[in-house]
């Protein structure tokens, strides 16, 4: 009963204060967007390590104000709490991962595409292994004929967690340098090819 408890206030404080910070780190480094000067107006597949991911949303609500989002997160305790932050941000969520209910998040992400909506995807999550890419992300590119942005987040001073994804902070007044790729059609590719051409994208600016 206690651990229900605590688990209902840390859905309703951790993710209000979290979007706090994010806002706060956000407002006081230095932003730097290297990206193409436009996407297309179709719905786009935005991938991103998972240990980047804090500061997505500051760098996706720039570019695609008028596209909507959905992140697919883990359905599991602490993938609520980033979907209750992000919802701060106007970016939705699908529960589950493309490793765990593949089947019917690959259904969801679909219909979502079909009414428009961006879907984010970490290629590692949510459990890892760090930086290799799954195939799940390859998998719904080709199923939906959707074409994938690789979203990078460099901070040039951040605090690292001891964690599976070595989880980036930005610390405060420094500068956070955001990577965005062209549009990449994975359509006809192998799984294999398809996984190096994300992989590399995604360690570009290492």
């Amino acid at each position: 009963m206690l651990k229900k408890l605590l688990r209902g206030l840390g859905l309703i404080l951790v993710p209000f204060v979290g979007s706090l910070i994010i806002r706060f780190l956000a407002f006081t480094n230095k932003k730097i967007y290297n990206t193409p000067p436009s996407f297309s107006e179709e719905p786009l597949l935005f991938a991103c390590w998972h240990g980047e991911l804090l500061m997505l949303p500051i760098i996706y609500t720039k570019f695609r104000k008028e596209h909507p989002l959905k992140v697919i997160i883990s359905s599991h305790f602490d993938g609520k709490l980033i979907a209750k932050t992000i919802s701060y941000f106007k970016v939705g969520s699908l529960a589950g991962s493309t490793n765990r209910n593949a089947a019917r998040v690959l259904i969801q992400a679909i219909k979502s595409i079909k009414d428009g909506i961006d879907i984010a995807i970490t290629p590692d999550g949510p459990k890892g292994p760090r930086r290799e890419v799954a195939d799940g992300i390859i998998i719904m590119a080709q199923k939906t004929n959707t074409k994938i942005i690789l979203v990078e987040v460099k901070p040039t001073s951040f605090w690292q967690l001891n964690s599976w994804d070595k989880f980036v902070i930005p610390k405060p007044f420094g500068e956070i340098h955001f990577y965005a790729s062209q549009e990449i059609d994975v359509s006809g590719l192998s799984l294999e090819e398809a996984r190096d051409i994300i992989k590399k994208g995604l360690l570009a600016h290492e």
